[in-house]
């Protein structure tokens, strides 16, 4: 059982090294080869971060419950990701760029691995803040958690080409709209989809290097010092709730010990 346990751990844990090492380079890729680098970098890094997800989440629930997680999050992101695309709801009219292959029906199918990749980042911070609940509060939370990071990354995708908007919005472009389509969207996924407890530190690491990497990044390397700053706040504020938690509960188990 050790063996096994270490090798599911080790394979996730690398394949985060593995897209740690990839973000940092994207950087370096784009001023040593140009722009057309980024669509097949940004490719790389999110197979690597889903791989790692489905790996740590298939330690801890199993195969069968992995699997089935991951059909059901992959299908219903894309089917809100269509519905959005064609119809403009939830996040307000917009279309994807040719640059992100392959499509399925004006999709990328990069986007639903990307919700998959920081959907249970998000579910392990909601539940650190909600005290292990499984409620209406960790839908909430879970959804505000995941909705936190596209406060980063929707200003860039869309500078980048990815997307385009077409009435750009208030928040550095972006439609204010989008964000309660996040908000909608990830709360649907969380009730349907019905997490349970993720035990292990990786997801909430895989969030914390999220919000560094993504920080850092857009405030230094992609001159987007608003959305690093505003993303940075917001992300980093659940990363504070959470560690916030983290100790009262410590110490509310510490206090409860009986004295010798």
């Amino acid at each position: 059982m050790q063996g096994k346990q270490w090798k599911h751990w080790g394979v996730a844990w690398w394949l985060v090294n593995a897209w740690v090492l990839t973000m940092i380079t994207i950087p370096i890729a784009r001023w040593t080869a140009g722009d057309e680098v980024l669509p097949w970098r940004m490719t790389l890094s999110v197979c690597l971060l889903a791989l790692a997800m489905i790996a740590a989440l298939w330690e801890q629930w199993g195969g069968w419950v992995t699997v089935r997680l991951v059909v059901a999050v992959g299908v219903l992101a894309w089917a809100l990701e269509w519905l959005g695309s064609t119809t403009g709801f939830p996040f307000g009219v917009y279309h994807y760029t040719s640059l992100l292959q392959p499509q399925l029906a004006g999709v990328p199918l990069l986007i639903p691995l990307a919700w998959l990749m920081m959907l249970p980042p998000a579910w392990a911070v909601a539940s650190l803040i909600v005290g292990g609940r499984r409620d209406w509060r960790f839908v909430l939370v879970s959804a505000a958690a995941f909705t936190a990071w596209d406060l980063f990354l929707d200003p860039q995708m869309v500078g980048w080409g990815y997307w385009v908007w077409a009435t750009p919005g208030g928040y550095f472009g972006i439609p204010w709209v989008n964000f309660a389509g996040w908000l909608l969207g990830s709360a649907l996924i969380t009730a349907i989809v019905r997490p349970g407890q993720l035990a292990s530190p990786i997801f909430v690491t895989v969030y914390a290097i999220t919000w560094f990497l993504q920080t850092v990044g857009q405030g230094l390397f992609w001159q987007m010092p608003g959305p690093a700053l505003v993303g940075g706040v917001v992300m980093g504020f659940f990363l504070l709730l959470a560690y916030l938690r983290v100790q009262r509960t410590a110490s509310l188990q510490h206090s409860a010990q009986p004295l010798l």
